[in-house]
């Protein structure tokens, strides 16, 4: 390409850079949009697809490197005392039916005993939390990432609906209450010109630099749960709601108490003809299982509460056309395809993209391009293409053929057999391993520096690509020998950027076990089993040793590891370029050893196994009790073996095999009388 082009085509990106920077001004700053959505976003894509074209265009201001108009750098961070959690989701009534059996076993209740819910319906809206200390109203925050939030305090301070001081004794002496911020969708229609649904309004005001300016909106607040509490002596949920309404807090008028699933159904199609009428937008009822005593036992699972679930409305759809079908490829290989569609407006949501999920989809569903489709979005759901309009279909029309063949690296694509459906999984593969295909290698890196994994700020998805490209980087612990000197020269980076880059990336070099574990990328290793592996393992010197033995045998008794991760972790240390970056990234970090379990527990140091059926204690219970008593469970009987608990209808094998190994078989009683004293 000659000179002059390349001249006009930085010209033409500039100009872009400019005028998406004056949008984002305008809508983040002065809450007075300039365009639609739709031309956001077109301008948008139209950015990002000259930087994937052009390798030689990067400016700090594209929106491959920012979000808005730098409002987050004016709040302060403050870490949540209690995370603010996500929930699971419910679309049918199976889903409930399925959501309190998962409850009655925790409880290890019988079919017949009754949960009562409290009934809330859910606000579309943004979610903070209000710090009260003596009844002052002292920090609010925002959800942020759920562990750590944005402290907008000055901004909710603007919210008539946020009682400043609260004089009533029964208030708690400290108590962090969690609502939803929205706009009355009364409200919004004056404001309709400026933000494109209730929702962005809401956040585009809390967010706001000048609290001011935040005023001039009209906020409101609806108060529902609690984070941290000291001092609040309330047993239930819905007496905790009619506590809020006492102390000065709006509720949701339509809170119910409700028992069995029959009556939530009721209640949730009673609510969803109301929703039309109802003056904010509601998205679905949540769920609360009402006796806190029985929340606290309950618990949570990964980034969710055990007793508490969405049930969403009816997701909203829309017509489009698929105009191309293109494969993404993860970070395990998966070759997912994405329907790129003409874009639409689906929920205050411009649309341009939708999964088809696997090639079985869109043979099922005989999904071709060109073809007109009915496309799903349900909440936060990856829109989905639902069903094709075959009258429309053109008469040229051709199969889509999946590619046996990997796109990136030529690799065949195969799909794994998996033992227990006994039948092929529906993805399929590419079968390079390791880091041998470019677009695996770099998503590998992508999840590497991902929020769950190192978290390095500011070294974003887009910036793992154009790294890639800049031939910086080709494994993991390539970030952390980076030519800064290099990347201070590149265009849209200057002294500033990189020390702020070398900063985020120096303070990741020092990382805990369970993350160094996750961030690997392992098939089949989540965040939980990498928890799992890490508190066995205890050190990276330990799974380095793993590597060097090839031997997994001492995997196979860890509780809540089983075969198909096993199998995994086996493929993952077969292949010599893993091998290359788990030596690599050893010698330029400093992976800190598993936290040692507490030690002064009742059961401390003793392995517990469990076979049959606990009265009144289900499996998971009796685990966790377990392990916050310094005790660990083993799936094995061996000589490692301390105790084996037996319940109801237990396994005579594992009885049998436990006399043999001089393995102390003891009864529910006897464990539970264990929990009581200094042991036996």
């Amino acid at each position: 390409m000659i000179k002059k082009d390349i001249e006009k085509i930085k010209k033409d990106y500039l100009k872009k850079i400019n005028l998406i920077q004056k949008y984002n001004k305008a809508y983040y700053s002065n809450s007075k949009p300039l365009v639609d959505d739709f031309e956001f976003d077109k301008l948008k894509k139209e950015i990002l697809n000259l930087e994937k074209k052009y390798n030689y265009l990067n400016n700090k201001n594209s929106p491959s490197f920012t979000i808005g108009f730098q409002p987050s750098k004016t709040f302060k961070k403050v870490l949540h005392k209690v995370p603010m959690l996500s929930l699971g989701n419910a679309f049918s009534q199976e889903d409930l039916v399925n959501f309190e059996k998962r409850i009655i076993n925790y409880l290890d209740k019988t079919e017949n005993f009754q949960i009562e819910y409290s009934a809330e319906p859910k606000i579309d809206g943004i979610s903070a939390s209000l710090i009260y200390k003596n009844g002052k109203f002292i920090t609010g925050l925002s959800r942020g990432d759920g562990k750590e939030g944005e402290d907008i305090t000055e901004n909710l301070k603007t919210i008539a609906d946020i009682p400043s001081h609260i004089k009533l004794k029964n208030f708690p002496e400290e108590i962090d209450i969690r609502g939803e911020v929205f706009i009355q969708n009364s409200d919004f229609k004056k404001l309709s010109d400026k933000f494109a649904n209730p929702r962005n309004a809401a956040s585009g005001s809390l967010r706001q630099k000048n609290p001011s300016e935040t005023k001039k909106i009209p906020l409101k607040f609806i108060a529902y749960t609690f984070g941290y509490e000291k001092g609040m002596k309330i047993l239930f949920q819905n007496d905790y709601l009619k506590k809020l309404k006492e102390w000065g807090f709006k509720t949701n008028p339509f809170n119910q108490t409700l028992k069995n699933i029959k009556n939530l159904m009721e209640n949730y199609y009673e609510i969803e003809k109301k929703r039309g009428e109802i003056d904010f937008d509601i998205d679905g009822i949540v769920y609360k299982v009402n006796d806190f005593k029985l929340q606290k036992r309950l618990g949570n699972v990964a980034n969710a509460p055990r007793w508490a679930i969405a049930h969403k409305f009816p997701a909203n759809s829309a017509i489009s056309k698929i105009e191309n079908i293109e494969i993404q490829i993860g970070r395990t290989g998966a070759l997912t395809p994405v329907a790129k569609i003409k874009p639409i407006n689906i929920g205050g949501v411009v649309v341009s993209n939708a999964t088809l999920h696997n090639e079985e989809e869109i043979i099922r569903k005989d999904i071709r391009i060109g073809d007109t489709v009915l496309v799903e979005r349900a909440g936060d759901v990856i829109p989905h293409v639902i069903s094709v309009d075959f009258k429309q279909r053109a008469q040229n029309s051709k199969k889509f053929n999946f590619p046996l063949s990997c796109p990136s690296c030529g690799s065949k694509t195969v799909k794994d057999f998996n033992f227990t459906t006994k039948k092929k999984d529906a993805v399929r593969r590419c079968s390079s391993e390791g880091y041998g295909c470019e677009k695996v290698a770099i998503e590998k890196i992508k999840h590497f520096v991902s929020k769950e994994a190192f978290n390095i700020e500011g070294f974003g998805k887009k910036i793992v690509e154009n790294f890639w490209n800049l031939n910086l980087i080709r494994l993991p612990q390539d970030i952390f020998k980076l030519d800064y000197t290099k990347i201070e020269n590149l265009d849209g980076w200057g002294q500033q950027s990189v020390a702020n880059l070398k900063y985020s990336i120096d303070l990741r070099k020092t990382i805990s076990f369970e993350k160094f574990i996750y961030a690997l990328g392992i098939r089949h290793i989540g965040l939980e089993n990498a928890k799992i592996i890490s508190k066995n393992l205890k050190s990276l010197k330990n799974l380095i040793l793993l590597s060097k033995k090839n031997n997994f045998s001492d995997l196979l008794n860890i509780d809540g590891i089983g075969e198909t991760q096993i199998n995994s972790i086996k493929n993952f240390f077969a292949n010599n370029t893993n091998i290359k970056v788990l030596n690599g990234l050893e010698k330029v970090l400093f992976v800190n050893d598993a936290k040692i379990q507490k030690s002064d527990g009742l059961l401390n140091n003793r392995t517990f196994m469990l076979t049959g059926k606990l009265e009144g204690l289900s499996r998971a219970e009796a685990k966790s009790l377990i392990e916050e008593n310094s005790g660990y469970i083993v799936s094995n009987v061996s000589k490692k073996l301390d105790y084996l608990i037996i319940g109801e209808k237990p396994t005579n094998r594992k009885i049998i095999e436990a006399k043999k190994q001089n393995v102390k078989v003891i009864s529910q009683k006897e464990f539970l009388y264990m929990l009581e004293t200094k042991g036996s």
